[in-house]
C-alpha cells in the first residue's frame, strides 16, 4: 500500500459539489463515488474528517441578503450540512466504512454532539469523522468551520473539493477563459489579492495554526492524489 503524505487530512467538501451536474440537491452518484475513493485511501493509514457546506440546499447568506434575518437564515443552513452528512455517511457506511457524524448543533437522534477528545478517537480508530452544523454560530461559513477542526483535530492539511473549477486563478475561469492558474501561492497573496479561496477568518485562522491547503477539482481520484502528495490544483501555505 502507498503511503500517504499526510497523517491526518480534512476534506471540506461544498454542497454544490455534492450536488454534481444538476446543481442542487444530492448527486447520489458523486456520493457514491467519494465514498468509493475514501474506503479505497483508509488501508494506507490515512485519517479522514470531513466538513460539508449546505449550499446544495440552502444558502444562508442569499436568503439574508433578500431580507431575511441573517441568524436564522444560517441556522437554516447549519440544517442544511446535516444533511448532506447523513447522506455522505449512508454512503460511506454502504462501502464497509465506520462512519460518525458530529453536530455542532445538539440533534441526538442523528448525529454525537461535536466533542474534541471523542472526535480524536474515532480517528484513531479509523473512523471517518463527519462534523456538520457549522461552527454552531451564525455569521461564521463552513470553510471557517473546515479551519477551525483542522486546527482543533491538529489536521495537517484541508483538502478543498470543488464541483465546478480545478484550482485557484487570478479571476473566476468560468466567466474568463484567459483567467492565470496558480500553482502555489501564500495566505497573505490570497488575502491581499481577495481570490475568494475562502474568507478572510477561514484563510487567518489556516495561516496562523500553518495549515497547508490545497485547492482541486472533485474528479475520480483526485482526494488520492491530493492525499498521496501528488501536485494537482493550487498548494497554499505560508504567510
Amino acid at each position: 500500500m502507498e503511503m500517504p503524505a499526510y497523517k491526518r487530512v480534512v476534506l471540506k467538501l461544498s454542497g454544490e459539489a455534492l450536488a454534481g451536474e444538476q446543481g442542487f440537491g444530492i448527486d447520489r452518484g458523486v456520493v457514491e463515488e467519494i465514498a468509493r475513493e475514501l474506503q479505497g485511501l483508509l488501508p494506507s493509514g490515512v485519517q479522514i474528517a470531513i466538513v460539508v457546506g449546505g449550499g446544495n440546499i440552502w444558502r444562508g447568506a442569499a436568503a439574508a441578503q433578500s431580507g431575511m434575518d441573517r441568524a436564522t437564515a444560517d441556522y437554516m443552513g447549519m440544517l442544511a450540512t446535516v444533511i448532506n452528512a447523513l447522506a455522505l455517511q449512508d454512503a460511506l457506511e454502504r462501502n464497509g466504512v465506520d462512519t460518525r457524524v458530529q453536530s455542532a448543533l445538539e440533534m441526538r437522534q442523528v448525529a454525537e454532539l461535536y466533542i474534541r477528545r471523542r472526535a480524536l478517537r474515532h480517528l484513531e480508530k479509523g473512523r471517518v469523522v463527519i462534523f456538520a452544523g457549522g461552527t454552531g454560530n451564525p455569521y461564521f461559513s463552513t470553510d471557517t468551520t473546515a479551519a477551525l477542526r483542522a486546527a482543533e483535530i491538529e489536521a495537517e492539511v484541508i483538502l478543498l473539493a470543488k464541483g465546478k473549477v480545478d484550482a485557484v486563478y487570478d479571476a473566476d475561469p468560468l466567466r474568463f477563459p484567459n483567467a492565470s492558474r496558480f500553482t502555489e501561492l501564500s495566505y497573505l497573496e490570497v488575502i491581499k489579492r481577495g481570490l475568494g479561496v475562502m474568507d478572510a477568518t477561514a484563510a487567518s485562522l489556516c495561516m496562523d495554526n500553518q495549515i497547508r491547503l490545497i485547492v482541486f477539482g472533485l474528479h475520480p481520484g483526485n482526494i488520492r492524489r491530493a492525499v498521496m502528495g501528488e501536485k494537482i490544483g493550487t498548494l497554499i501555505k505560508g504567510g
